[in-house]
């Protein structure tokens, strides 16, 4: 049994942290002993000279849990950009052993550790290395959180084509509907489509709501751990 997963996205902006945070306030409520990570954040506000990683904040307070912010979040950035760029303009560098030591440290304690990616699977966190040789190396499946309207079924099979090409088990795909969006043919269609042309499940849709219901969330949460 896999001791977590691998949260990512088709594209930027798709609701990531909103899924994991549903997930992790999910598995919790079922008694598991859940533990957020966010290897890398960018376009981090500043407050009083330090940098505020707020989507790591998120997560930690649905995980309730009391680890040092930089064990959960070793690298935040200021710029709204892509880890190997936000990284070179503020002269810093990202070590790949301190991503994973931190991860394991957190695994050890925890019955599940659920990691959110930035952006896509295949965004650079240093120079070549990309999101997706963080997942290969860390070893743990992924879930994709995918838009619901038209285009998604080519961002969908793009992401599943390249994870499968790294030999990345796949849990299942979270169609997240972040806006109140037109429910046309498009939204209606793809989740089928998806299942039809990549034998990859579609574990659910997520619906718009303005304030997280932890209860959508729970036959999501069945039904990755199940696959675990």
């Amino acid at each position: 049994m896999h001791k977590g997963f691998f949260i990512t996205g088709t594209d930027t902006g798709v609701g990531k942290t909103f899924v994991s945070v549903g997930l992790l306030k999910a598995l919790k409520e079922t008694g598991l002993n859940v533990c957020p990570m966010k290897p890398v954040e960018t376009g981090c506000k500043v407050h009083r000279g330090k940098l505020i990683p707020e989507d790591t904040l998120k997560l930690v307070k649905a995980a309730q849990i009391s680890e040092p912010v930089d064990l959960v979040n070793p690298y935040r950035f200021r710029q709204p950009l892509a880890p190997a760029i936000a990284s070179e303009l503020e002269g810093a560098v990202i070590i790949r052993k301190k991503i994973i030591s931190a991860y394991n440290k957190l695994s050890n304690k925890y019955d599940i550790t659920i990691i959110e990616g930035a952006g896509g699977i295949m965004v650079p966190i240093w120079k070549n290395y990309l999101f997706l040789d963080l997942i290969k190396d860390i070893a743990l499946p992924i879930i994709i959180v995918s838009r619901p309207g038209l285009g998604t079924i080519n961002h969908t099979l793009l992401t599943i084509e390249a994870a499968r090409n790294r030999g990345i088990d796949i849990i299942g795909v979270i169609i997240n509907c972040f806006a109140n969006i037109k429910k046309d043919v498009s939204v209606k269609t793809n989740p089928q489509m998806i299942e039809k042309l990549t034998g990859v499940p579609v574990l659910g849709t997520v619906s718009y709501m303005k304030k997280l219901n932890s209860e959508e969330f729970k036959h999501l949460a069945l039904k990755i751990m199940s696959a675990l």
